[in-house]
């Protein structure tokens, strides 16, 4: 068990952390929960997209730990345990697309920023993003980005990509594709959806720094 929650102390940490400095921004600006969208208030939409990416970290944290110790997921659901692991990852993945979505819908509008320039920046954004998707998908994998070196432990023999934007980062999905998630609060002028992406896009580094980094040294140290 301890395997399973190392480091998770400061996963916890680093989340309580991030929650308050959302509640303060709140607190100190009551525009970034303005609106309301489907009969649901902005407030309510903003919970659900902190709640959201928590669910799906967790769920991938718990996914990898069990399955690197103990096969839990192989022994439960065989040789398509992967597969079935991989689907709600990616619902989930593309869920936190539409949940900050939703959110800039209902708060549009409460952002002071000239059109020209936050349409720059998008499209600036949009670019990069592509980019980083095609490189992903052509030459990493949407396996690999999805954690199959916590599955197979062939994966660990594989040569190190250096090609598309990986010639730049070791982590363009962290680093460059996720910026994704900025594009609905600058399109739709919502200060709730890009306080959400900075939030998400730091959550996402505490995953890396606490779940994936130490399950790497663990996998290709093992398997080197």
């Amino acid at each position: 068990m301890s395997k399973i929650f190392y480091k998770q102390g400061w996963h916890l940490l680093s989340l309580t952390g991030l929650i308050f400095a959302l509640y303060a921004a709140v607190y100190y600006d009551d525009t970034i929960i303005a609106g309301e969208l489907w009969g649901f208030s902005t407030k309510e939409w903003f919970v659900f997209a902190i709640v959201f990416p928590i669910i799906h970290q967790v769920y991938v944290l718990l996914a990898w730990r069990y399955e690197l110790y103990s096969k839990s997921l192989t022994k439960a659901l065989g040789k398509n345990a992967f597969a079935i692991y991989k689907a709600i990852f990616f619902v989930f993945l593309l869920g936190r697309v539409f949940v900050i979505t939703f959110l800039a819908i209902s708060n549009t509008g409460t952002l002071n920023i000239e059109p020209v320039i936050s349409y720059s920046i998008s499209g600036f954004i949009f670019i990069i993003v592509v980019f980083s998707m095609y490189s992903v998908m052509m030459y990493f994998g949407t396996d690999r980005a999805a954690g199959l070196d916590h599955f197979d432990k062939r994966v660990s023999k594989l040569p190190y990509v250096k090609k598309g934007i990986y010639k730049y980062t070791n982590n363009a999905m962290y680093l460059y594709a996720f910026l994704i998630i900025y594009l609905p609060g600058l399109l739709l002028f919502s200060k709730a959806a890009l306080l959400i992406a900075v939030y998400s896009h730091i959550y996402i580094w505490v995953h890396y720094y606490f779940t994936e980094q130490p399950d790497m040294k663990v996998i290709y140290k093992t398997n080197s």
